[in-house]
């Protein structure tokens, strides 16, 4: 835990034994730490030269035990400096040091955009063999803040199903709005209809049509992939990526379109189905949400109390509205006071 802070593991072992009482000796610490005397000495002046630990005085009030009698010297004890006082400016230079790692990232970006984004040929990126496909895949997903949006079609090749899963659930737990249009043949392997029930119980917005033109993964509307036939590669499996373009404009519109005209897929009890049940319920997510707009608090506070991105409270409450049919916060709380939903 105190590694982030800068601590190592010996510290960290040091520094939490001192936790549990006032004072210690370094033989107490270091037989309750399991660390030797020795590197319990040594770790002991590391953390007194930090400001992380304290000598206390080494002649007190009490009568000295046997065996300070025999060396003629009371034992040196330790105590902890407050940690509000001591760990503060570490807590502050990871702070610093996260701003800064930002800073530079959005420098890197926004320079590779300027110069790199506008020639023709960094427009597409070409991806051959199954390990980098897979990699530029898993990439695509993990990196979106905001939006993906995927196309599913044909079996998979380079990137087999369950080891998509971790990147998915990823991207939701970050409140990352994630829409699918999938053929409907893709739906007919095993277990898919388990796969599907728990993405959507996860927050993926799926939706289904008869057939679509690519498979395709677009993160943020910044970037796209897109797979290759296999034989403009020799059998490889090969993709291209596709940065901020017109023709990235374009796989968006596309996307778009197939999602207005498909058909959203719904889970009961009974299975996955195509068309809405005759009576839809929120969720229990999506009513802890409720009850916390109802009671007027804002998006972010609703987020922060229960644990989640505002971006996951954001799409729970579309979905209520979407249920219940309103164009407002309003009348979504007028329709959840008439249906009972609370």
């Amino acid at each position: 835990m105190l590694q982030a802070l800068g601590l190592g593991p010996a510290e960290e072992s040091i520094y939490t034994a001192l936790l549990a009482r006032p004072t210690a000796s370094a033989e107490e610490l270091a037989g309750q730490s399991g660390l030797g005397r020795a590197e319990t000495d040594r770790v002991l002046r590391e953390l007194v030269t930090r400001g992380l630990v304290a000598v206390a005085a080494e002649s007190g009030s009490g009568a000295p035990d046997q065996a300070e009698r025999a060396s003629g010297h009371r034992t040196a004890r330790y105590r902890l400096t407050p940690p509000s006082v001591a760990l503060a400016p570490f807590l502050v230079e990871q702070r610093n040091a996260l701003h800064r790692a930002e800073a530079a990232f959005s420098m890197l970006t926004e320079q590779y955009r300027s110069t790199a984004a506008h020639p023709a040929g960094s427009v597409v990126e070409v991806v051959v063999g199954v390990e980098q496909v897979a990699h530029r895949f898993h990439q695509l997903q993990r990196g979106a803040q905001e939006e993906l949006l995927v196309f599913l079609v044909g079996d998979p090749i380079a990137v087999p199903r369950e080891d998509t899963g971790m990147s998915e659930s990823s991207a939701l737990d970050r409140g990352v709005d994630f829409r699918v249009v999938a053929a409907r043949s893709y739906l007919d392997g095993p277990d898919m209809a388990k796969e599907v029930r728990e993405g959507i119980t996860a927050g993926l917005e799926l939706r289904l049509v008869d057939s679509l033109p690519l498979k395709m993964v677009v993160s943020d509307r910044e970037r796209a992939m897109v797979p290759l036939d296999m034989a403009d590669c020799d059998g490889e499996p090969s993709a291209i990526v596709v940065h901020r373009s017109g023709l990235l404009t374009a796989l968006v519109h596309l996307f778009e379109k197939e999602w207005a005209q498909a058909r959203p897929l719904y889970t009961t009890a009974t299975g996955v189905h195509a068309e809405p049940p005759t009576e839809q319920h929120p969720t229990e997510g999506e009513l802890e949400v409720l009850a916390l707009l109802l009671a007027g608090i804002s998006d972010r506070r609703a987020a922060s109390q229960l644990g989640v991105s505002i971006r996951t409270v954001e799409r729970r409450t579309r979905r209520l509205m979407d249920l219940a049919g309103a164009d407002s916060r309003l009348q979504l709380g007028w329709h959840a006071a008439r249906a009972g939903w609370l």
